[in-house]
């Protein structure tokens, strides 16, 4: 039987169900309720705006949004966004979903952290951030309502969410500290990584092999 929270309806096919517990057995429970939130809030943001979204493309969007940051899906090499957008696209093909609807959920994973590009992307796209914005940065809290808001957190509590989830942001990227170059998590580094140096652009470009 389907879960309803906050008059959203929870996915309960077989491939929602097994991306859930997919991500309950890789994920901490900080990262799973908080993934769980990004749904939730995504679909209410999508509601309020009356964008036409496919609810389970959404739920895999968010529900493996922040795969990449644990020990079983980090990588090294690449943004943590993409190690977990990675991993959503073979899931989906896994489950004969491929072309288009795959590279949706890919693109909604992979952009969740670069700020206003993904708003004027697919729906699944735009509201895979604007849960993430919601739960993390706390933008469009008043476009949900208390009630909501009351309804979601009951369900997937947020306790000391602010400090937790900012461990977990710097326990997943401080290895590959190059790849938050030019994206927002360099801030996390900046405040928890002793000697971190951030990338400079300006000195990308006036370091290059072009002589002028």
């Amino acid at each position: 039987m389907s879960e309803t929270v906050a008059g959203v309806r929870i996915p309960d096919s077989v491939l929602a169900r097994e991306a859930t517990e997919l991500v309950r057995e890789t994920a901490s429970p900080l990262l799973f309720d908080h993934s769980r939130r990004v749904f939730l809030f995504g679909a209410l943001r999508g509601a309020e705006q009356k964008l036409d979204f496919d609810p389970e493309l959404l739920y895999v969007g968010a529900m493996f949004h922040d795969l990449g940051l644990t020990p079983r899906f980090a990588g090294t090499d690449q943004r943590f966004e993409i190690d977990g957008a990675d991993e959503a696209r073979r899931f989906l093909h896994a489950h004969g979903i491929t072309g288009e609807p795959a590279d949706r959920v890919w693109t909604a994973i992979a952009l969740h952290t670069t700020p206003e590009i993904p708003l004027h992307m697919a729906p699944e796209v735009a509201l895979v951030t604007r849960g993430v914005e919601l739960d993390v940065l706390g933008i469009g809290y008043h476009a949900v309502t208390d009630a909501e808001r009351a309804a979601v957190t009951a369900a997937h509590p947020r306790p000391d969410f602010k400090n937790r989830i900012l461990a977990a942001f710097t326990e997943g990227i401080r290895d590959r500290p190059a790849t938050t170059f030019g994206n927002v998590k360099a801030d996390v580094l900046a405040h928890y990584l002793p000697g971190f140096e951030r990338g400079d652009f300006v000195e990308v470009i006036k370091g290059s092999p072009w002589a002028e």
